[in-house]
């Protein structure tokens, strides 16, 4: 199964420091790469991580707030400047149809690029290897999405079997890959018998939101789940006051929804030397727990 790579281009919070951009993550997989977010500085934080955002296929969009989005026109004339010749395909909440629209009235746009809008909630895109799926979040009162890549399990072929067996190369096997039993020379071969099930993957992106059950439902059995943590358990009033999530509720999601690991961004700056405490903190309720830097990367 193609693996998934993170690439953390940002993972601060809404005012940038030396060590920590705007939110966005990079995920690539088969000949997708997925951009989640676009804080100011994204395209930068390309270069400093050796990528080519022309190779972008998708930009997935959380919410509309400034710290998230407003590296998107800057991203978007870079590519026009460098020839890209794909169709990008932009998905957010409600409402990103019109802010795209006001946003890219701002400046004088050089050249062009293709690019579709789509609004989404529930499962919004599917190939034969994997899906994406939309979940509405709750953030200061407005349209907010959290998303997961769910690679489906897959039935293989066990090569050492088929060699045993002395099978030839031929489109009967795609049979057996579907869990048919085919005959050969007048021979039955039984699909369990030479088949096993590959257990497919899940990746979970919940960013800028208050606690709450829709987040537990689509991140249920991650492999990862990558969560905003601005607020220590301490400051519960001030994540409740400001939208967001505490470390401990962002454990909770990781633990009620069957999750494996947990990975924590967009935490508060006032917390920024102290980041041990905080990572101690969140393995205190959720041990398989890191913090990760930018430009970090990760596979599942």
């Amino acid at each position: 199964m193609e693996k998934i790579k993170i690439t953390f281009l940002g993972t601060g919070f809404s005012v940038p420091t030396r060590e920590r951009n705007h939110p966005a993550i990079l995920v690539e997989t088969g000949p997708e790469n997925i951009l989640i977010d676009c804080g100011e500085g994204t395209q930068r934080q390309f270069r400093k991580a050796g990528l080519n955002p022309c190779k972008l296929t998708k930009l997935l969009i959380t919410h509309w707030h400034g710290d998230h989005i407003l590296g998107i026109p800057g991203l978007l004339q870079t590519l026009a400047l460098s020839g890209y010749n794909r169709t990008l395909r932009i998905y957010g909440p409600k409402g990103t149809r019109f802010f795209l629209g006001k946003m890219l009235e701002m400046f004088i746009f050089l050249g062009g690029i293709n690019y579709e809008i789509h609004e989404v909630e529930g499962k919004f895109f599917e190939n034969e290897n994997f899906f994406l799926e939309a979940a509405q979040m709750v953030h200061r009162r407005m349209p907010a999405n959290a998303y997961s890549l769910v690679y489906k399990d897959r039935i293989r072929l066990d090569k050492n079997k088929l060699k045993k067996l002395k099978l030839p190369s031929s489109p009967l096997l795609k049979e057996l890959q579907k869990g048919n039993d085919i005959k050969i020379n007048g021979k039955t071969i039984k699909a369990k018998d030479v088949t096993y099930e590959e257990k497919g993957r899940k990746l979970t992106i919940i960013l800028d939101t208050l606690f709450n059950n829709e987040a537990i439902k689509l991140a249920k059995n991650s492999d990862l789940i990558i969560s905003e943590a601005t607020y220590s358990e301490e400051d519960a009033d001030k994540a409740k006051e400001n939208y967001h999530l505490t470390v401990k509720q962002a454990a909770k999601i990781t633990k009620e929804s069957g999750s494996k690991k947990l990975m924590l961004i967009h935490i508060s700056e006032r917390y920024k030397t102290k980041m041990r405490e905080f990572e101690k903190e969140a393995k205190k309720f959720f041990k398989n727990t890191s913090i990760p830097n930018d430009l970090d990367i990760v596979e599942i």
